[in-house]
């Protein structure tokens, strides 16, 4: 009877055990991250102390995947100008891309570089930009001819404002200057008598300035307390140029289409936190990173508003130029940017220039 009861226990013992166990067994999926920019600048950053746990966190609530993340920053893979191509090539599953290398592969991710003197507020730029990218097909089929699947826009810089080595509060202060530059930015100096854009890197910017290659830089102040800009470019003109889009968050096709659903799903969700806690942090960020620059030495030069309109003015319209030649190649740019700058103006802003204003009827 005893020998019964223990078989019997033991066989329940058993089948309690079978039940109590997962039905399959977590399936680990790699995932190697890449971007040419530091660890500390703001978006790799929030990268791994944001989007990874994020996803992590996501997975683990049904417990069926998990991912083993392989972080590569700083040039170790890719410089900032590579990670189009690298995510294109396989080199890294999933990047952030800085589109501003890229006019001519990604034209439609310009739309808020062509429309300066508007939204000085990454978080409705950020917005803005990621819906007009998931409205209309253009920015995601830019991005699958380059081999890669867009995820979300981000906005990490609250406002582009002017870093110069000696004092300027107005545009006729720039004439006859070299400016450093990214991309589109470099077209806001059209209008001003002898001013010379000159292409770089944020990473570049500083040696630019004390080699005294150039005698300005547009960036932004969380940038220029990171890298220490005030050292050698200790007065900033408050021009509020505005925020712009600058980088994608992108996942090689290949890779991506070999996902599973529940793993695509976390990533397109947390993606689109991650550009609103970015567009966040950048906001937050703005006035201490302007009071740090302060401390360091620099000093601020808030700009006429005349003088803000004057520059807007003196400028081509860039965005009708843009929204033309997409026009051209059959892709809904004027839509694009009459929807856009609907979208800032609906989240508040008035533009100091209405860039549809030229636009054909």
């Amino acid at each position: 009877m005893i020998g019964k009861l223990t078989r019997r226990g033991a066989l329940a013992l058993a089948l309690l055990s079978a039940t109590s166990m997962p039905a399959f067994a977590t399936e680990t999926i790699k995932a190697v991250v890449i971007d040419g920019y530091p660890a500390r600048a703001l978006w790799v950053k929030e990268f791994t102390n944001f989007f990874i746990p994020e996803v992590d966190k996501r997975l683990a609530e049904t417990g069926n995947y998990k991912m083993d993340w392989q972080e590569s920053y700083g040039g170790s893979i890719v410089k900032p100008k590579g990670v189009l191509e690298g995510i294109k090539l396989g080199l890294g599953d999933i990047g952030i891309v800085t589109t501003i290398f890229h006019s001519s592969k990604l034209p439609s991710q310009a739309i808020s570089a062509v429309t300066p003197f508007v939204a000085p507020d990454s978080r409705a730029v950020a917005k803005a930009v990621d819906e007009i990218a998931k409205e209309y097909p253009t920015m995601q089929n830019e991005f699958e001819k380059q081999n890669q699947v867009y995820l979300a826009t981000g906005v990490v810089l609250d406002t582009y404002q002017v870093f110069s080595k000696e004092p300027i509060d107005s545009i006729k202060a720039l004439e006859g200057s070299k400016v450093a530059g990214a991309g589109m930015n470099l077209r806001y100096l059209e209008g001003i008598d002898g001013a010379a854009g000159v292409r770089g890197g944020l990473t570049d910017f500083y040696n630019m300035l004390q080699t005294g290659l150039v005698d300005n830089a547009m960036l932004w102040p969380e940038a220029a307390s990171t890298f220490k800009i005030a050292e050698v470019a200790p007065y900033m003109l408050k021009a509020d140029l505005g925020a712009v889009n600058s980088k994608t968050i992108t996942v090689n096709k290949d890779y991506w289409d070999g996902l599973p659903d529940e793993v695509k799903n976390v990533l397109q969700e947390v993606a689109v936190e991650y550009r609103d806690h970015v567009a966040g942090i950048a906001m937050d960020r703005a006035q201490a990173s302007r009071d740090k620059y302060v401390e360091a030495g620099g000093t601020i030069v808030e700009m006429d508003p005349a003088e803000r309109e004057e520059w807007a003015n003196a400028m081509p319209n860039l965005a009708v130029e843009w929204a033309a030649q997409l026009d051209s190649k059959g892709e809904p740019g004027s839509d694009m940017l009459k929807s856009y700058m609907t979208k800032l103006k609906d989240a508040g802003h008035t533009p100091t220039r209405d860039w549809t204003a030229d636009l054909s009827q």
